[in-house]
């Protein structure tokens, strides 16, 4: 039987996301511990999202957008200048 191993998303994926959430958390002029606590999650968290550290869960990219009042798809869009 072959080895199973864990899917991850790509590095490209991974920097989307951390780009657009440091972008439209700046844009809501909030500091990661700001963001951490309107999301109930730790600073370190929101870090290391922004640090591409993160494979988050469906559920956590929602309570990201709708804190940042955006859409899942707008945190996990890969725009010009994206990794």
């Amino acid at each position: 039987m072959a080895r199973k191993t864990l899917r991850k998303p790509t590095t490209a994926l991974l920097g989307a996301l951390a780009e657009n959430l440091r972008t439209y958390r700046h844009a809501k002029d909030l500091s990661q511990e700001e963001l951490a606590h309107l999301c109930n999650l730790h600073r370190t968290y929101i870090g290391s999202i922004e640090r591409c550290e993160r494979n988050v869960t469906l559920g956590t990219l929602e309570t990201l957008a709708k804190t940042l009042e955006v859409t899942v798809s707008d945190l996990l869009a890969r725009k010009r200048g994206n990794r």
